[in-house]
């Protein structure tokens, strides 16, 4: 059972934070959630290592600006708040990606979403480089959203789309995408990718190798794909309603982005490995493709 009490959106304003506070109040309706609101503001002076040491008067925001910020994040959120979810709206002078990560762990939050500023990267991610921090070092899930004008989903959501490779996390992921489907009565498909050595398609010709080798390479690959769909039917047994399951191959990222367009999803939810200073390594194969390049929200969780 995946609860979700209550949600971080952070928000800069900009019409790209606008999608994903309608996504925010969105899943506070579906799990009865607290939303926190938060808008940071930056130092008007930041301290360089090495550099003198600068009047800390420089970089204060006075209250009349503080209370300005407060009224903006409160009217950024006046639908859910109409809507009767309850917000709470903070506002901090700090450094936005170490505020929101602070502010996430000292709620707690169970989920945090925040929206995507661009189509290409994640350069262009909400508050430059503060989407891309968030991404690797939050302990509860993140909820990316790319702007409206490049997205290809709507809410609610109808098409929920979890990637799956069997490790503990992709299996965490599965149970939150289980949960989105029950609550929001959306289809679910699971799609596992079986990646090989080389690039697809095309396909290797078996004809071009010798008798033996292109025999053994078969049966391999014909194992490996009888293996996936055996154990993704345990994970979506006969009769569980409008669920689905699906085996790919080729490069991971590639394969999930191709059938999310196929199946129109409008949110793709995968399991992301690693924690700390090798995160960026790990993160940056599967789900940073995923992430940086899909035109529907996307979900990623740890474990």
């Amino acid at each position: 059972m995946i609860t979700v009490s209550r949600i971080l959106c952070p928000t800069d304003f900009s019409l790209a934070s606008t999608h994903a506070i309608d996504l925010a109040a969105h899943m506070a309706q579906l799990y009865g959630s607290h939303i926190a609101a938060l808008h940071v503001v930056p130092p008007a002076v930041t301290p360089y290592p090495g550099l003198p040491a600068i009047d800390p008067r420089a970089g204060q925001v006075d209250a009349v600006d503080l209370r300005r910020y407060c009224s903006e994040t409160a009217r950024a959120f006046s639908a859910a708040i109409t809507a009767g979810t309850p917000v709470d709206v903070m506002v901090h002078v700090g450094e936005p990606a170490r505020d929101i990560l602070e502010c996430a762990a000292s709620l707690p939050a169970d989920l945090i979403v925040m929206g995507t500023h661009g189509f290409s990267g994640f350069e262009h991610l909400l508050l430059g480089s503060v989407a891309e921090k968030v991404l690797r070092k939050a302990g509860c899930p993140v909820l990316t959203v790319p702007p409206r004008a490049h997205a290809t989903s709507d809410l609610p959501f109808k098409r929920i789309l979890c990637a799956v490779d069997f490790s503990e996390c992709s299996m965490h992921a599965l149970t939150f995408a289980r949960s989105m489907a029950e609550e929001a009565h959306a289809s679910l498909t699971v799609v596992h990718v079986l990646e090989w050595p080389w690039e697809e398609p095309p396909a290797p010709r078996l004809d071009a190798l010798p008798v033996e080798q292109a025999f053994s390479l078969a049966m391999y690959r014909r194992e490996r794909e009888t293996d996936a769909i055996a154990r993704l039917a345990t994970l979506i047994p006969e009769g569980a309603g409008d669920r689905s399951a699906r085996v790919c191959h080729g490069k991971p990222y590639e394969q999930i982005l191709q059938v999310a367009g196929e199946e129109h999803s409008d949110v793709i939810v995968i399991g992301v490995r690693g924690r700390g200073a090798i995160d960026r390594a790990i993160f940056g194969s599967t789900a940073n493709h995923v992430v940086r390049t899909a035109t529907c929200p996307v979900l990623t969780l740890r474990k």
